[in-house]
């Protein structure tokens, strides 16, 4: 991320967070939120009663294996999928911050 960052809102499960992002990766944070929101959905779909932070954890551990999955076959330049990994967790600890 470059030294400039905006705000940007995004809806998760029915909340709002709102996130630092460089002007230039704002659609691709989009993009994430709306695979994030779409995933949690269907998990909470499956079970309407878990709460939200046990939806969230298993996105998070479904996502987090499709990642693995790409990087044990090769595919893609491994360098590109650890910067992909830092900035997921520099954005899921500011998700976690705002939560509390």
């Amino acid at each position: 991320m470059s030294g400039t960052s905006e705000a940007v809102s995004v809806r998760v499960l029915d909340r709002e967070y709102t996130v630092g992002v460089a002007p230039d990766e704002r659609d691709s944070l989009m993009a994430a939120a709306r695979l994030l929101d779409a995933r949690m959905r269907e998990i909470r779909g499956a079970n309407r009663m878990a709460a939200v932070d046990r939806v969230a954890i298993l996105a998070a551990l479904n996502l987090a294996h499709e990642l693995q999955q790409l990087r044990d076959t090769g595919s893609g330049d491994s360098r590109a999928v650890a910067e992909a990994v830092g900035a997921l967790h520099r954005r899921l600890d500011a998700f976690d911050a705002e939560a509390r």
